[in-house]
């Protein structure tokens, strides 16, 4: 009679641990939208925080260097005198070592200050865009659940490359041949060297002498023109296989800043948001980018990153373009970073302190900790709000370079006239002294 007791407490407990891992999750999502949503409000604390604290880290790094530099003054030892050795703290005794740490220290310190100085505005800018994509998820809630669209396209195509890369490996004929299972059994000697049999017309009464013969499956016919080149088909499968899951990022990307673009376009918001803005980008996109895309794919995707921001350098004619893409990026990759690390780790500490029994649950007559291994639900937990975080925060990113490159095309072709009026925000406005004229009445 224990033994269905037992079975039934493990089985409520292996339960609960699961109801809780999907609760992980849950909150992941929930803590994720929560964020995003409240960067309208906290985007210019965190922001000044984070670039503060960097600053900060950067300044005790050089204090420690310094501290370690005088504490080793009168040492004799030299990187000459050491040589090489796998022993790191060797060299951390070296003089010249907290030298050069520091001098490294002191000039990207002097390199963020510098930036900081000559490119406030653009961090303004940077934080405002940061602002301006948290309302416009306020208002396009339905572009945060395009990550599982793009999950469902990319799981198609890898079904498709697995399926299609089993039919190659077992395109041909299958082989199967006359094999001895035991040659110590009677006299096996009067099976011939790959001999050759149909399983389903073999008996093994053919052998008396060996009963222990039987039609084994070998390998699968590698003869003819298909099963020669099978290798190469193999080859262009993988080909195609990495240019469809690169199709359908690019098909996303594409989506989403088409959602976002007919939000910053939108001249009064949110009257003129189009009512389904992802549906709409979605079907425009597959209407009139197909092509596009593809091509881009090919050309684009396999392709040197130097060779791109070379020409993007030569195509958009300035280091000052660079710049501010660079500023932008950077606190936005910054913030998010931050963002990230809160969901994650947040879950993950409140993983482990469910699966270590350290929060017992009210109600239940059997301990959490009863679990033996509990790091492995755990390392679930934080993988899974890994993949969820940065489902959303993908969105997010895509949202803020889609509204930054809007913003330029806004500054190029519109002066503030009533015929050619400014779609940026008024904080956008505001922070580069522009401003819309009123139309001449009368």
């Amino acid at each position: 009679n224990c033994v269905p007791k037992t079975n039934e407490a493990f089985t409520g407990l292996e339960r609960q641990h699961f109801h809780f891992g999907v609760d992980g999750l849950v909150i992941a999502m929930v803590v994720s939208v929560l964020f995003l949503l409240l960067l309208r409000f906290t985007a210019p604390v965190l922001v000044w925080v984070l670039i503060i604290g960097v600053l900060a880290v950067g300044a005790f790094g050089i204090w420690y260097c310094y501290n370690e530099y005088m504490s080793l003054v009168s040492s004799s030892l030299t990187f000459s005198n050491v040589g090489f050795t796998s022993n790191v703290q060797v060299y951390l005794q070296v003089r010249d070592t907290w030298l050069a740490f520091l001098i490294i220290l002191c000039v990207v310190e002097a390199i963020l200050l510098l930036a900081l100085i000559f490119l406030r505005t653009r961090i303004l800018i940077a934080i405002a865009l940061i602002q301006e994509t948290s309302k416009a998820l306020g208002h396009m809630m339905s572009t945060l659940i395009y990550p599982i669209v793009t999950f469902v396209l990319l799981l198609v195509c890898v079904s498709y490359w697995g399926i299609t890369a089993l039919y190659l490996a077992t395109s041909g004929a299958p082989v199967y041949k006359v094999v001895a299972m035991n040659t110590s059994q009677g006299d096996c000697s009067v099976i011939r060297v790959n001999e050759t049999c149909d399983p389903e017309m073999f008996n093994s009464t053919q052998y008396p002498s060996c009963p222990s013969a039987r039609c084994i499956f070998i390998n699968y016919n590698e003869e003819g023109l298909f099963q020669r080149n099978l290798f190469n088909l193999q080859i262009y499968n993988v080909v195609a296989f990495l240019w469809c899951v690169n199709f359908v990022i690019a098909l996303g990307h594409c989506t989403l800043a088409g959602a976002f673009g007919s939000y910053y376009w939108a001249f009064s918001k949110p009257a003129d948001i189009p009512t389904f803005p992802l549906i709409q980008s979605f079907m425009r996109a597959l209407r009139y980018h197909v092509g596009s895309l593809a091509f881009c794919v090919v050309l684009f995707r396999f392709v040197s990153c130097f060779f791109v921001l070379f020409c993007f350098v030569l195509c958009l004619g300035g280091f000052v373009v660079v710049v501010r893409v660079v500023v932008l990026d950077k606190v936005t990759d910054l913030l998010l970073f931050f963002g990230k690390l809160l969901v994650v780790g947040g879950v993950g500490v409140l993983a482990f302190f469910f699966f270590s029994g350290r929060i017992q649950t009210p109600g239940t007559t059997f301990e959490t900790a009863a679990l033996n291994y509990y790091w492995m639900p755990i390392m679930t937990v934080v993988f899974g709000a890994y993949l969820i975080a940065h489902g959303f925060f993908s969105v997010y990113n895509m949202g803020v370079d889609t509204l930054f490159l809007c913003f330029l095309e806004d500054l190029e072709r519109n002066d503030g006239s009533p015929q050619k009026p400014y779609f940026m925000s008024k904080n956008l406005m505001k922070i580069l002294n522009k401003k819309n004229k009123a139309p001449k009445t009368g």
